[in-house]
């Protein structure tokens, strides 16, 4: 039999309870991967993992949440605990805040958008950036859109923090470049039929756009194979 080409690694995908977030950790998984799952809803974890276990797979389940930078860090320790490293972190969770003009953007929600879409994966790499230096293979991916590099009216508040992340993970690849073997790469889905997809376009027929395992499917092949730091991959579906 032909050995999976992650078996044996360790990945961790956050947002991990549903849309592109599940899909990408059931891609891993098929690969060989052990998944940490993170997201806020146990429920939905559960049902991943599984997913995961019923297909063969494994997968370990950590319910937090983002804006918690003190969970983080005890993840982080968790993690170290058991493993020892991490090979695969692919940053997906995000929320979308409301849509709305520049002028009219809320402050307190554009302070939790923030938080949790630029803030908390600033966290997440501090606190595993440790981990992935252990490994032999480390590779990250953040998933952005569109909006990040070209902007869009009402979305401002939402693209500027893609674009904030962006900036932060190919700094932090430019700063590891000459450190090791980390490959930091930049993934755009595209539409795609999640909630958040749903939120921002409620009028839309979702079967008129990629279901969540197309994406999931790709950065999973992404991970598995080999690409160059900053790499940049838009799904088409």
């Amino acid at each position: 039999m032909t050995t999976p080409p992650l078996a044996g690694q360790i990945a961790l995908v956050s947002g991990a309870s549903r849309g592109i977030g599940a899909a990408t950790a059931l891609a891993l998984a098929a690969r060989g991967a052990h998944l940490v799952l993170v997201g806020r809803t146990a429920g939905g974890l559960e049902e991943v993992e599984e997913r995961i276990h019923q297909a063969g797979g494994s997968a370990t389940i950590a319910p937090l949440d983002l804006a918690d930078g003190d969970s983080i860090g005890r993840l982080a320790e968790a993690v170290a605990g058991r493993w020892g490293r991490l090979d695969l972190l692919v940053l997906n969770a995000a929320i979308l805040g409301a849509l709305s003009p520049v002028p009219s953007i809320d402050p307190k929600d554009f302070s939790r958008l923030l938080t949790l879409n630029v803030a908390a994966n600033q966290a997440l790499v501090a606190a595993f950036d440790p981990l992935l230096r252990q490994s032999a293979r480390p590779r990250l991916v953040g998933i952005t859109s569109s909006v990040g590099a070209s902007p869009r009216a009402f979305w401002g508040g939402y693209g500027a923090t893609k674009a904030a992340l962006e900036t932060l993970l190919l700094a932090y690849a430019d700063e590891m470049a000459n450190l090791g073997d980390l490959r930091v790469a930049i993934v755009d889905p595209g539409a795609t039929a999640t909630a958040m997809r749903a939120q921002a376009f409620p009028g839309e027929d979702p079967t008129t756009v990629k279901p969540p395992a197309v994406v999931g499917e790709a950065i999973a092949e992404l991970l598995a194979g080999d690409y160059p730091t900053g790499h940049r991959l838009r799904v088409t579906g």
